[in-house]
């Protein structure tokens, strides 16, 4: 990544909790992805399909011959020019949006991560379990050193569900959407073309509505940080690509 184009990121991050990057798939990167991903057989707690969704979990688990494909030379150049070389992967999510959608997602922060199993942690809480997997909400200290790359396999609009977010709105800690006074906010709606990423941090208030055009929404949603867990946790994702 050239100098004043990760300047440029790096204060986006800062400031605005967000910034895109076109141009970093090409259209048959994304397409034998598409291809990968569409005759995986869908099977297992992992998979959720709906009308309205169509979701993996731990997404480059079930498919890892997805992940020479996904960490190129230009996403793994991307990681380490703005994270660091430390960041290793801790969750990973496929979701496709079908056009005509009904499902739409409600303002929110990502205010949890995915470990391996319940223990009673100080500072750790609430948990939740979903398809034998655990969440919870760490301290805020790692809430702020994960970065979220969003991997877009079509072009995303706020026709087909685009992510809706609050600039800035990282800066401010947990902040409940409930307590959001829209007379001091703002939102934006991220547009992101087919083959671009979106990278945000967790703590960005961030939404997205139901589709209204023809239009799919594929995202590969991938999250990294760079923090050891206490001794008795661990990530329930944790890959390290080569960078």
């Amino acid at each position: 990544m050239q100098q004043e184009d990760k300047a440029f990121h790096e204060q986006q991050l800062a400031t605005a909790g967000f910034t895109v990057i076109d141009n970093i798939f090409p259209d048959a990167d994304i397409s034998a992805i598409a291809t990968e991903i569409a005759a995986t057989v869908n099977a297992g707690p992992a998979f959720r399909k709906t009308k309205d969704l169509f979701a993996i979990r731990r997404f480059l688990r079930e498919i890892p011959s997805l992940r020479k494909r996904i960490f190129t030379e230009k996403l793994n150049d991307i990681v380490h020019s703005l994270f660091g070389t430390d960041y290793f992967v801790v969750k990973s999510i496929y979701f496709d949006k079908p056009a005509q959608s009904n499902w739409f997602v409600a303002w929110h922060q990502d205010l949890t991560i995915s470990v391996d199993k319940k223990v009673p942690l100080q500072g750790f809480g609430p948990w939740t379990a979903k398809d034998e997997q655990f969440a919870v909400q760490p301290p805020l200290e790692i809430l702020k050193n994960i970065f979220t790359i969003r991997i877009h396999l079509d072009d995303t609009d706020e026709n087909n569900g685009a992510l809706k977010v609050v600039p800035g709105s990282h800066l401010k800690g947990v902040y409940r959407p409930e307590t959001i006074d829209w007379k001091k906010e703002s939102m934006l709606t991220c547009k992101v073309k087919k083959g671009g990423v979106m990278i945000m941090r967790p703590l960005l208030l961030h939404a997205s509505d139901r589709a209204a055009g023809n239009k799919n929404r594929r995202v590969i949603h991938i999250e990294f940080a760079n923090t050891a867990l206490p001794r008795e946790l661990q990530w329930a994702e944790s890959l390290h690509p080569a960078l």
